[in-house]
């Protein structure tokens, strides 16, 4: 566990900014469990999404800072630049595997970039740069909505692109991990634990199959995301119901110019997450 006082300091206030849209739609049938994204749903992303991150001049100061303080002195911009590069190379050789949509584990870029002798070392660093460069805080009724869905039992899980820092999230801001707020472990997928990220839709595979287990079908269980193609379009070829979070203009992803959108829609989109409640 990262503790929190290493964090705390990047733990500032984000509010989202309006879409402009208003909610719509409905489900197919009042859901039974419902599966989160993270970056950009449950929480603000000041960059809009995991992964999406650029230094920009305002932190490139603060990750100077940084580096000096690992002993790693340099140049922000280059280090990023460096990062991009070395993430790249990853993907190209998980892709030469067969992966689709590869996920890597970034402490062990990280150590190997910046030469950290102590994966350890290369965690704490990790987090840290993300703190700074996609700084994230909880949306308005995060809390509410998880003690909502405990109280009326419904089952809750997570498919999320993210790193090993993201569970951290809950606990930083919400005081208690995932099991604790009443999200399921067993109904956890993280792309980084499984080495493929969104728009893969086999996270969503593995959901079902957990789902299906324990005897929910998908189609009682609603997809909560940002992104048409990395949440709404997986989800919905999986068989489950799908709800658009449409409350940030950072995360917003309509991808209206990409063919494979073009032609479909959520069952729901809401702009606040307590309008879910209505659904289930």
């Amino acid at each position: 566990m990262i503790p929190k006082t290493l964090v705390s300091r990047y733990l500032q206030p984000l509010a989202p900014i309006d879409t402009g849209l208003a909610p719509e739609g409905k489900l197919p049938r009042p859901a039974a469990g419902v599966l989160f994204d993270i970056y950009g749903t449950l929480f603000v992303s000041g960059s809009g999404d995991i992964g999406a991150a650029d230094t920009g001049a305002r932190r490139a100061d603060r990750v100077a800072d940084l580096l000096a303080r690992y002993g790693r002195p340099g140049d922000p911009a280059a280090l990023f630049e460096a990062l991009k590069k070395r993430v790249l190379e990853e993907h190209r050789r998980m892709k030469a595997r067969g992966v689709d949509f590869p996920e890597i584990r970034i402490e062990h870029t990280w150590r190997d970039l910046l030469g950290f002798a102590d994966l350890q070392q290369a965690r704490r660093f990790a987090v840290e740069y993300e703190c700074i460069v996609n700084p994230v805080y909880p949306m308005p009724h995060l809390a509410e909505l998880l003690a909502l869905c405990r109280r009326r039992g419904i089952v809750m899980g997570v498919i999320s692109n993210a790193q090993f820092y993201t569970p951290y999230l809950f606990h930083w801001f919400l005081g208690a991990r995932l099991g604790r707020l009443g999200i399921d472990p067993r109904l956890t997928f993280f792309s980084f634990r499984h080495g493929v990220a969104k728009p893969s839709r086999r996270l969503f595979e593995m959901a079902a199959a957990r789902l299906q287990a324990r005897g929910l079908s998908p189609g009682r269980v609603v997809y909560l995301g940002n992104d048409m193609r990395n949440d709404v379009l997986p989800a919905a070829d999986t068989g489950f119901a799908t709800a658009l979070f449409a409350g940030d203009w950072r995360s917003l992803r309509l991808r209206e110019d990409d063919p494979a959108c073009r032609d479909r829609a959520p069952d729901l989109v809401i702009t606040d997450l307590l309008q879910l409640a209505a659904h289930f």
